[in-house]
């Protein structure tokens, strides 16, 4: 019952953050690089791996760029089937954020600025973005990814195309990015977060990565996102789920517990009433399911039936 259960319960949240995050961003002008005192003004990301294309295969080159300079080793001959879609001669975005989950990766939408770029880069993140080369009636859509700047310049250094290193004008690469509405991700092994990345885009991402992720992958993800957000709801749900998923039930449980106790959430308390159960801790698990009930809004049914359960197995000869 509580595999069954964590499962609608994450897309309950799920539903709740994309109602959150479904505000369309206009088109603005691209903002300058706010830089602090004694910030760098040039860095380069050397030793980005180049994959070069001049065919419609940017897509899995760029993200075989990003995915190889963090570890994930792949060529983009391995992610066309994975992520190209002939019908269109290119590459979704959803293709590509789904395409490095795949891999193993935690793909994370950024902030659509130049100083989240820096940011990025400062951290020893290569960004991927979307670029309309052509124009607004003629569109010609194009991934890079960007592997410095200099803005002493005024320059970004991409991976792009059949260029290795790309140096483009900030003035161009505004104009270029800003009809996709400046959108930008960057793809990490799990336990590693993009310096930029907003709290609301970065649950997003972790709850799309534990989806197909082993659940020890989801259980690393979510501990690194906890520790820069330790007030998240969702993660800590998350992590809860995860650990139960990878079998460690004592620390889903004690996940639960604290979620239960700090966000009085009936969710959790109907989570941890399942896991007490299952461990053979009836009397915890009947006081957890009661005072999940008094919370339980939506989920009072779920709640009852978890209840029904537990005084099943108390019933003397069941």
């Amino acid at each position: 019952m509580l595999a069954m259960l964590i499962r609608p319960l994450r897309a309950l949240w799920l539903a709740l953050l994309v109602t959150l995050l479904l505000a369309a961003c206009a088109s603005t002008p691209l903002q300058p690089v706010a830089l602090t005192p004694g910030a760098s003004t040039r860095a380069e990301l050397a030793d980005t791996p180049f994959f070069p294309d001049d065919s419609h295969f940017c897509g899995p080159a760029a993200l075989a760029t990003s995915l190889s300079a963090v570890g994930l080793a792949i060529t983009p001959a391995q992610l066309v089937g994975q992520v190209f879609l002939p019908g269109r001669e290119g590459t979704l975005q959803i293709e590509m954020l789904s395409g490095a989950r795949r891999q193993g990766a935690v793909a994370m939408v950024i902030p659509g600025t130049l100083t989240a770029l820096k940011q990025e880069i400062d951290a020893g993140h290569p960004v991927v973005v979307l670029q309309n080369l052509g124009l607004s009636w003629a569109p010609s859509w194009h991934y890079a990814v960007v592997v410095g700047y200099d803005l002493e310049r005024e320059l970004l250094l991409l991976r792009s195309g059949p260029m290795r290193r790309q140096e483009m004008t900030l003035r161009t690469f505004g104009h270029t990015w800003q009809r996709s509405q400046y959108w930008a991700f960057v793809a990490l092994p799990p336990g590693r977060l993009p310096a930029s990345v907003a709290e609301p885009d970065a649950t997003r991402a972790l709850v799309a990565f534990e989806r197909n992720a082993k659940p020890a992958a989801a259980v690393t993800a979510y501990r690194a996102a906890l520790q820069r957000w330790p007030h998240n709801a969702t993660l800590a749900m998350g992590l809860g789920n995860a650990l139960y998923g990878a079998g460690d039930l004592p620390a889903a449980a004690q996940v639960f517990r604290d979620a239960a106790v700090t966000h009085r959430l009936a969710a959790a308390y109907n989570n941890l009433a399942r896991i007490l159960l299952q461990q053979g801790h009836v009397a915890e698990a009947r006081q957890a399911a009661a005072r999940g009930l008094v919370l339980a809004g939506p989920l009072h049914a779920t709640l009852l039936d978890t209840l029904r359960d537990i005084e099943a197995i108390s019933q003397p000869g069941s």
